[in-house]
C-alpha cells in the first residue's frame, strides 16, 4: 500500500506534544475536534508549491496512482487548478510564438461552453479571450463537441493564430461524457493543448476502465477529489501528461502559487494523502463495485418509467416531466423522504453518489422514487438559449463598476461580473456578453430574477 508521509509527520508532530508557537491559532485545541492535526508550514512540513519533502513525496504517490507525468495538490478546489492550466497554456503559447489576435489584442481559448464559472474568471485575470467551441446538435445542453468542426476550425487558422488551448468540461455537471480521446487527437493534430476539467470525474481513472482524461490524451486536467473520493472539501489534483509541453511541468508550482492563498490547509493535504493509500489498497474495486450498483437501480428505475440521462457511472440524472414532476418538485419529494439532492433545476435532479453511500442508500433512493405517484406530464419546455452577443472583453465586464437590476430592466444592457446558468456552468449569458429579450426569457424561466450589469454612464 502506498505510504503517507504528510499523515505520518503531522501525527509524530502532535504526539511529541511540542509548544505551538506558530499559527494556527487554536494551537491544536479539539474546539470541534480535527485541530490537533490543523498546522502550518512549520520544519520538516514541506512547503506546497514548492515541496521538496513530504509533500513532494505524496504528490509523486498520486501522480503514480493516476499515471500523471506530474500531480500537484491543490486545498483550493478545482477552480485554483483552471486558472494554473490557463496560465500554463499562455506561457507555452507565447514560448511556441503564438500570436495576439489583430482585432482583439489577445490571446484565444477555444473553450466549451458548459464551463465553470472560474474559466471566466480567469480569463479576465489573464486577459483572455474566449472563443465557443462548435457542439453536436443533438446535445442537450450538454455542449458535446463536434469533433469535425473543431477540426476544420483549427485546420482554417495558421500556425501562430491557433488559440493556446481547447478546453473542455467533462464530466459536466448532469453526468455527459465527452469523447476526450478524439478531441485530444484533434487538438494534437494541430498542434493545440487540450484542457479538461475533469471535477466530477476523479474516480474515472479507477473504473475497470479508465475513463480519466489523462489516460485518454489529455495535457492537463484537473480533478476535484471531494467531489467523488473521500477527501475534504476543497482537495483537489492538477495532473500533466508525461508527454505534454516541458513548460506545464516546469512552471506548475509557480502558477499554482501565482493564484493561491500562501496558508494552505494541512487538514486537507493529510485527506490526499490518505486518498493515495485508500486507492492503492483496493478502493479501485469498490468503485468499480459500486458504479455497477448504480447501473443497476438507474435500469430499474427506467424499467419502471423513470427518464434518466447521462453516461457519468456515479450520477443519477433524472429527468421526471414525463412523470409529472419538475426537476425542483421531484427534489422536494425526494427531500420529504429523507434524500438531498446534489442539484435539481425546472427539467432535471441530480443525484451525485459516491461508493461511500453504500447499498442502503441505493435502495433508500430507489423506494423514494418508486414510492411517487405518476401524474400528467409536465409539457413547459425550457426556452432556447439564446445565441452569444459579445459587447466589450471578458476582463473589461468583470473588472467594470457594476449594478444590480431588474431582469425586466436588462434588455440590451452588458452582463458584469457574472455568469448566469441553466443548470450549472451552462450559461444563458457571460461576463461581457449583451442579454437579449430571449436571455430575459430564459432568466424567467430559471428563477434568476436580478442581474449584474455595467454600470451605464450618468447622462
Amino acid at each position: 500500500m502506498t505510504d503517507t508521509p504528510i499523515i505520518d509527520f503531522v501525527r509524530r508532530y502532535c504526539e511529541s506534544e511540542a509548544v505551538r508557537a506558530h499559527m494556527p491559532g487554536h494551537k491544536g485545541a479539539a474546539f470541534l475536534g480535527p485541530e490537533a492535526l490543523d498546522i502550518t508550514e512549520i520544519a520538516g512540513a514541506d512547503e506546497l508549491y514548492g515541496a521538496e519533502g513530504i509533500i513532494k513525496a505524496s504528490e509523486r504517490n498520486a501522480a503514480a496512482l493516476f499515471g500523471a507525468g506530474k500531480t500537484l495538490y491543490s486545498c483550493e478546489g478545482s477552480s485554483l487548478c483552471i486558472r494554473a492550466m490557463l496560465y500554463l497554456a499562455l506561457l507555452e503559447a507565447k514560448r511556441a510564438g503564438r500570436r495576439i489576435s489583430s482585432e482583439t489584442g489577445r490571446f484565444c481559448v477555444l473553450a466549451g461552453r458548459n464551463a465553470h464559472k472560474t474559466l471566466m474568471t480567469a480569463a479576465a485575470l489573464l486577459d483572455l479571450d474566449i472563443d465557443w467551441l462548435p457542439a453536436e446538435k443533438s446535445s442537450l445542453l450538454s455542449c458535446k463537441t463536434d469533433i469535425r468542426a473543431l477540426d476544420e476550425l483549427l485546420a482554417a487558422k495558421s500556425e501562430a493564430e491557433k488559440p493556446i488551448a481547447v478546453y473542455i468540461t467533462s464530466p459536466d455537471y448532469l453526468g455527459n461524457i465527452e469523447d476526450v480521446r478524439s478531441v485530444a487527437a484533434v487538438c494534437h493534430w494541430h498542434g493545440v493543448p487540450l484542457l479538461v476539467d475533469n471535477a466530477h470525474g476523479a474516480y474515472l481513472k479507477f473504473l475497470e476502465r479508465s475513463l480519466h482524461p489523462i489516460d485518454l490524451g489529455a495535457d492537463m486536467c484537473c480533478d476535484s477529489a471531494h467531489k467523488t473520493l473521500p477527501c475534504l472539501t476543497g482537495a483537489a489534483y492538477l495532473h500533466i501528461h508525461r508527454a505534454a509541453s516541458a513548460v506545464f511541468s516546469e512552471q506548475a508550482e509557480t502558477a499554482l502559487a501565482l493564484f493561491a492563498s500562501t496558508s494552505p490547509s494541512y487538514l486537507i493535504m493529510q485527506s490526499l494523502d490518505n486518498a493515495n493509500a485508500l486507492l492503492s489498497g483496493g478502493y479501485a474495486e469498490r468503485i468499480t463495485e459500486y458504479a455497477a450498483l448504480i447501473r443497476e437501480t438507474a435500469e430499474r428505475l427506467a424499467g419502471n418509467g423513470w427518464r434518466l440521462i447521462g453516461d457519468e457511472p456515479l450520477k443519477l440524472t433524472f429527468m421526471p416531466k414525463e412523470q409529472g414532476y419538475t426537476g425542483t418538485g421531484f427534489a422536494d419529494e425526494l427531500r420529504k423522504r429523507g434524500i438531498e439532492p446534489e442539484f435539481a433545476d425546472p427539467d432535471f435532479c441530480v443525484l451525485m453518489l459516491s461508493s461511500e453511500n453504500g447499498k442502503a442508500d441505493l435502495q433508500a433512493i430507489e423506494s423514494a422514487v418508486l414510492s411517487l405517484e405518476k401524474r400528467l406530464p409536465v409539457t413547459e419546455k425550457p426556452p432556447a438559449l439564446p445565441a452569444p452577443d459579445r459587447a466589450v472583453s471578458i476582463r473589461e465586464a468583470v473588472l467594470a463598476p457594476q449594478e444590480r437590476i431588474g431582469i425586466e430592466d436588462a434588455a440590451g444592457r452588458i452582463l458584469g461580473f457574472g455568469h448566469i446558468a441553466c443548470p450549472p456552468a451552462v450559461p444563458i449569458v457571460t461576463a461581457g456578453e449583451r442579454i437579449s429579450q430571449a436571455a430575459i426569457e430564459c432568466f424567467r424561466y430559471y428563477g434568476v430574477r436580478t442581474v449584474g450589469v455595467l454600470r451605464e454612464p450618468r447622462a
